[in-house]
C-alpha cells in the first residue's frame, strides 16, 4: 500500500507563493464540503488544500511539487460524476479546474475549437451554435466541464449518429504527474504517427494526467431537427422495435426509451405535464439535417416502421414548444428520480444494441427479487442503459446488503449479454469491483502497467478505475 505525506503548513505556504494568490488556495476550515463527494454522494473524503488553477504552468508547478513530496493530487471540474472520480480518498491537494473556463481559439478553417478544461458543456454548445457549428457530445449533465466530459469519454443521447467524446478530440495539452507540459495530438485529420497518447488520456478519469486544454472538432451546425415521440403499447414492444429502426439505415441522431413512472417523477420535479399520456411506454427520436425534405424522408421510413411493430401513435414534434417541453423532460429524469427517494445507487451498463430489450426486462422483473425500487432509461441506440436503485425508507444496513446484491445481478447480467460495466459515467472508485470481476487480468494488468508508466509514484487520483 503507497503511503502518502498530509499536507502540513509549509506545503500551504509553499503552495500559497507558486499561486500568489491568497483567495485560490484553499485550506482547514474554508474548504466546503462539496469538495469531498461528487454528484452522487456515496463517497466522501475531504482535500487539505484546495488550488484553483488559472494555467497549465500553475499546474505543473503544484504536480511537480506533489511529486518529490508523495502528495496525492485529485484533479477536480465541475463535480458532477457519479462514481466517485474526483474524490480525494487520500485527502492531498485538490487541482480545480473551474476558474479555466475560456473558449480560446474558434478555427473556422480547420473546423476546431481550442478550449480550457472548466469550460462547461452548456456554454460551448451556445457559443459554436451562435457562430454556426456543432459539437455533438451531449451528455445529460449539461452543467459538467468539458476536462470532466473528456476524462470520462462521456456520450450522451446523439451518439447513435455522431459518436462519443473521443471521436471529437483532436489534440490535448497534459500536464503529467512529474509536471511536465506535453502535448498529444493536433489540428490533423489524419495520424497514423506512433502510439495515440491522446487517446490514453480520454476516458482514463484523471489518473494518467491533467489536461489544461483540449482540441475540439466541430461539424457545421445542422439547419433543421425535429423529434418523434412514439408511444407503444409495452416497453417491450418500443424496445423490440429499436434494432428494427438501426437496420432501417435512417438512423436518428437519438433514439432513447422512457417508461411513464419515470415521465411522471420528472412532471412532478419539473411542474409541468408531459405532452402526451395515452402510453405507459415510449421512444424519443431525433433527427437532423438540412433541409425539411431530407428529415421528412428519414423520419417517414422509421414512422412506417414502428406503426407496422405495433406503436399507438406517432407524434411529431414540430413546434419549439413541444419540442422543448419534451426534452425539458427527457433532460430532467435523474434528477427527477433523484428527489422521489432518500437516495440512490446508479448503474450504467453498455450491452449490444439488439440485447437491449433482455436487460430492460432483466431490470424490471429483478426489482422484487431484490427487494428495491429500480428505475431506469436510456440511450436505446447505443445499448446504454441507465438503472437506479432507490433507497427510500430501508436502514442503511437494509440498503447496503440488498443494492450490493442488485448491483452483482446486473452486472452479472450485463456480462452475459456481452456488455461492459459503463457506457459514460466511468469507473471511478464506486464500479471497481465489477469492473474486476468483468475483465481479464490480462487487462487489468496492462492498465495497471499503463498507470505505472505515466506516474510511477502514484499520486495522481490514486485508488481509481483498475488501482489496487
Amino acid at each position: 500500500m503507497t503511503e502518502y505525506k498530509r499536507v502540513d503548513a509549509n506545503d500551504i505556504e509553499t503552495i500559497r507563493r507558486m499561486i500568489n494568490d491568497d483567495t485560490r488556495v484553499i485550506y482547514d476550515t474554508d474548504i466546503s464540503e462539496d469538495y469531498g463527494h461528487d454528484e452522487l454522494g456515496g463517497i466522501f473524503s475531504l482535500p487539505d488544500v484546495v488550488v484553483k488553477i488559472l494555467s497549465a504552468k500553475e499546474a505543473s508547478d503544484i504536480m511537480k511539487y506533489a511529486n518529490e513530496n508523495h502528495i496525492s493530487v485529485t484533479p477536480r471540474g465541475a463535480g458532477t460524476g457519479l462514481v466517485g472520480s474526483s474524490v480525494p480518498l487520500e485527502h492531498g491537494i485538490m487541482i480545480d479546474t473551474s476558474l479555466m473556463n475560456h473558449i480560446l481559439e474558434l478555427d473556422d478553417e480547420n473546423l476546431t475549437i481550442d478550449v480550457e478544461p472548466g469550460v462547461l458543456l452548456m456554454d460551448l454548445a451556445a457559443y459554436v451554435e451562435d457562430n454556426d457549428f456543432f459539437y455533438p457530445p451531449d451528455p445529460g449533465e449539461k452543467s459538467a466541464t468539458i476536462g470532466g466530459n473528456i476524462s470520462t469519454n462521456a456520450g450522451g443521447m446523439r451518439a447513435v449518429k455522431y459518436g462519443v467524446t473521443r471521436d471529437f478530440v483532436r489534440a490535448l495539452e497534459v500536464v503529467l504527474p512529474n509536471g511536465d507540459i506535453v502535448n498529444f495530438g493536433g489540428k490533423v485529420v489524419k495520424n497514423s504517427s506512433g502510439y495515440d497518447l491522446k487517446d490514453l488520456m480520454i476516458g482514463s478519469e484523471g489518473t494518467l494526467g491533467l489536461i489544461t486544454k483540449a482540441t475540439l472538432k466541430l461539424l457545421p451546425k445542422p439547419k433543421k431537427v425535429i423529434s418523434l415521440l412514439i408511444p407503444f403499447p409495452s416497453l417491450k414492444d418500443a424496445i423490440n422495435t429499436v434494432p428494427l429502426i438501426i437496420k432501417s439505415k435512417s438512423i436518428p441522431t437519438a433514439i432513447e426509451f422512457m417508461q411513464r413512472e419515470v415521465i411522471e417523477d420528472a412532471e412532478e420535479y419539473l411542474g409541468k405535464p408531459f405532452p402526451d399520456k395515452q402510453s405507459d411506454a415510449y421512444l424519443l427520436l431525433k433527427f437532423d439535417g438540412n433541409s425539411q425534405e431530407e428529415i421528412e424522408k428519414a423520419y417517414d421510413t422509421v414512422a412506417k416502421l414502428c406503426l407496422e411493430q405495433g406503436a399507438v401513435d406517432v407524434l411529431i414534434s414540430d413546434t419549439e414548444e413541444r419540442e422543448e417541453s419534451i426534452w425539458k423532460a427527457r433532460g430532467a429524469f435523474l434528477e427527477a428520480i433523484k428527489g422521489s427517494t432518500t437516495y440512490m445507487d446508479e448503474v450504467d451498463m453498455v450491452v449490444p444494441r439488439n440485447r437491449v430489450n433482455e436487460m430492460v426486462e432483466y431490470l424490471h422483473d429483478l426489482q422484487p427479487e431484490v427487494g428495491l425500487r429500480i428505475k431506469s432509461f436510456g440511450h436505446a441506440g447505443d445499448g446504454n442503459l441507465h438503472a437506479y436503485m432507490l433507497k427510500d425508507n430501508l436502514s442503511d444496513e437494509e440498503w447496503e446488503l440488498r443494492v450490493s446484491a442488485a448491483m452483482e445481478k446486473v452486472y452479472a447480467k450485463a456480462r452475459d449479454l456481452k456488455g461492459q460495466v459503463s457506457g459514460e459515467h466511468g469507473i471511478g472508485y464506486a464500479k471497481k469491483p465489477y469492473l474486476r470481476e468483468s475483465l481479464p487480468i490480462d487487462s487489468l494488468e496492462l492498465m495497471n502497467g499503463i498507470k505505472s508508466v505515466f506516474d510511477p509514484n502514484n499520486i495522481l487520483n490514486p485508488h481509481k478505475i483498475a488501482q489496487r
